[in-house]
């Protein structure tokens, strides 16, 4: 379940840092949409450890937590706040019911933004969740 491996733009490196250091769980998507890291916070809302699943290319990981609205509909990867945020390039924000990798089924907020680097480079997105009870 690994993406691909090439040198990530410093920016990124430098996310990831940052969101290894935070409380509120993290997640931190390439400019092609592979996921590239969630932070200790995050694993227990999305049910397994980071050095276990490790970088997943997005055709893996958009469905692997099989992602629904308040009402179990099945979101489309284009409306979830990581695509969008990707996408369009703008923050994004909804409620999302998931299924953990631990088999658990959480609601969850999540907001997510682009991340641009200097002279408008388009480097990828955050999405930063909480669990909330429904």
């Amino acid at each position: 379940m690994t993406a691909p491996e090439r040198q990530h733009p410093v920016e990124l490196i430098l996310a990831r840092q940052l969101a290894s250091y935070l409380a509120m769980p993290i997640l931190l998507v390439d400019v092609e949409g592979n996921l590239l890291f969630y932070n200790e916070p995050a694993e227990s809302l999305l049910g397994r450890r980071y050095e276990e699943t490790g970088s997943i290319p997005l055709e893996e990981w958009s469905n692997l937590f099989s992602p629904t609205d308040e009402h179990g509909t099945p979101i489309a990867v284009e409306a979830r706040p990581t695509s969008i945020a990707l996408r369009k390039r703008c923050a994004a924000h909804r409620t999302v019911r998931i299924r953990g990798l631990d088999g658990v089924a959480r609601s969850l907020e999540v907001t997510a933004f682009p991340l641009e680097g200097q002279g408008g480079r388009h480097l990828g997105a955050v999405s930063l969740f909480w669990e909330v009870d429904r």
